[in-house]
């Protein structure tokens, strides 16, 4: 079942992340059940929410590539995360709109 991912990380900055996407190449190399992925700063840090076909996709890439490139970057401290099961989309601009199964 297609999941929801919340993350916020604490003091994560805008140049931290442009980094560890320079190392990991997601935008090059396509992690395995990944949906959709949105970020945004504010003072407070870093906020990600994503759109995994499971939890357990996102922890293999974590596990692998991202882990090790957000590693080398230095990021400290932990992030936030939260998972809910995803119930519907409405993307009028990407033609998506309804129940989970048009994911």
């Amino acid at each position: 079942m297609a999941s929801l991912m919340f993350m916020n990380w604490p003091g994560a900055t805008r140049e931290q992340y442009n980094a560890v996407k320079d190392i990991a190449q997601w935008d090059k190399r396509e992690p395995e059940g990944v949906k959709l992925h949105l970020v945004g700063f504010d003072d407070d840090g870093m906020h990600v929410s994503d759109v995994w076909e499971s939890p357990d996709h996102f922890d293999r890439w974590m596990n692998s590539d991202l882990g090790a490139a957000i590693q080398q970057v230095g990021i400290e401290g932990q992030p936030d995360v939260r998972w809910v099961p995803l119930a519907g989309v409405c993307a009028p601009a990407l033609g998506q709109e309804g129940e989970v199964e048009t994911i």
